[in-house]
């Protein structure tokens, strides 16, 4: 049996009732599918955010063992 034969199977089981339901989650799944870019890895790392003290990458050492606390170095 197909995924599609699978799918179809179990939309036979719902009653006549929850189908405009049913219908509303399949419509926001395809849009959503639809509306996702297909990015690379690199775009995606590009909008990864950190919020961090000005001297982080330059000390990551320090932050990492604990000689420097993060909170206490944000403005």
């Amino acid at each position: 049996m197909t995924t599609k034969e699978r799918i179809q199977a179990a939309i036979d089981t719902i009653g006549d009732e929850d189908l405009d339901e049913l219908y509303s989650v399949i419509r926001n799944f395809a849009a959503t599918k639809a509306a996702q870019p297909t990015t690379g890895i690199m775009a995606k790392l590009k909008g990864i955010k950190i919020e961090a003290p000005a001297d982080f990458a330059a000390n990551l050492d320090q932050y990492a063992s604990g000689e420097k606390r993060v909170e206490d170095n944000l403005h």
